[in-house]
């Protein structure tokens, strides 16, 4: 048996993963982070000292999951949102210092990667794409921090090489949805409360998404649901004119990639991309590949699958 743990401490969750690489099964212990009611975030001081407290729990159901967690062989931690210069964030020093921990506790090896990197490669084993990773495709990872769209690239040191091509210029799509949800009385983080309202509306919505170039503008989205709540229109008309102008956005970018890259695989990953609206229609248009929900939303499972090809445990 070879185990392989992975360890996230993004700005919402703290999440373990641990990969049975004979079985190829991963085992997911995970717990979004506190916000209070009302609130649109959490402060990065309070999200370090709330992984400190929550990673002992994660560590001990896993261990309740699989026994076996002693013969852990190699550990893997997001270290940094993702690759950019600069790129950092406190919440990750949690996860950087119990996954060290338990390596050396442990004598197995160390493997470090991004939060993004993650993202990629949980959605690639969610749709048993990995052969992607030996070739040239293009990832959206769309979250409350990030949209973002990368061209991604064999490399022999970090697995995959990335790098961006396309953004939002301004409100992350998680952002606005998240806003919007705030001020329909929806509890933080809102994505799966907006998509169930969403899905009762079947009347038409007309959107016009704001591009410029390959990039896209969502601040507008979060002004004109203002406007509709002030205006009195049901809550799940507002949530569908949301999720629509959202995926008109992405959907617009993508086709303009498509026009400057070429025809490659595309991969959507982040916890917006579990929508069951954009999943669906991307998925419909372009052949996309989408992370189920489980590893759509943030999750330690890619870093564990990274660490176990960079081991080459599997």
């Amino acid at each position: 048996m070879s185990l392989v743990l992975g360890v996230d401490t993004s700005n919402y969750t703290t999440s373990l993963a641990l990969l049975d690489t004979d079985k190829n099964i991963i085992t997911q212990c995970k717990k979004l982070l506190p916000v209070g009611k009302g609130q649109l975030g959490i402060r990065q001081s309070d999200a370090v000292f709330h992984h400190t407290v929550q990673l002992p729990e994660m560590f001990e159901k896993l261990e309740e999951k699989c026994s076996h967690i002693s013969l852990v062989e190699a550990v893997g931690v997001s270290v940094k949102p993702c690759s950019d210069e600069g790129s950092y964030m406190p919440c990750f020093l949690a996860g950087i210092n119990a996954a060290v921990a338990f390596a050396k506790a442990r004598s197995a090896a160390l493997c470090r990667f991004t939060h993004q990197q993650g993202h990629i490669a949980a959605a690639l084993h969610s749709a048993n794409r990995l052969d992607l990773l030996n070739e040239r495709f293009i990832a959206f990872h769309v979250s409350g921090g990030t949209t973002q769209a990368l061209l991604v690239e064999p490399d022999e040191n970090d697995i995959i090489k990335t790098t961006l091509i396309a953004s939002s210029l301004d409100l992350k799509a998680g952002q606005a949805i998240d806003r919007v949800g705030v001020m329909l009385g929806l509890q933080f983080p809102a994505g799966k409360a907006i998509d169930d309202l969403a899905c009762k509306c079947d009347a038409p919505v007309n959107v016009k998404p704001t591009m410029r170039g390959c990039d896209c503008s969502l601040s507008g989205v979060e002004n004109k649901c203002k406007k509709m709540i002030d205006d009195g229109e049901p809550e799940e008309r507002v949530a569908r004119f949301c999720i629509e102008y959202i995926c008109a956005s992405i959907d617009s970018m993508a086709q303009a990639l498509i026009n400057e890259y070429g025809n490659l695989p595309l991969v959507f990953s982040g916890g917006v991309m579990s929508n069951s609206i954009i999943s669906q229609r991307l998925t419909q248009k372009y052949g996309a590949y989408f992370a189920k929900p489980e590893f759509s939303c943030d999750n330690a499972a890619g870093i564990a699958v990274l660490t176990a090809l960079m081991e080459k445990l599997i």
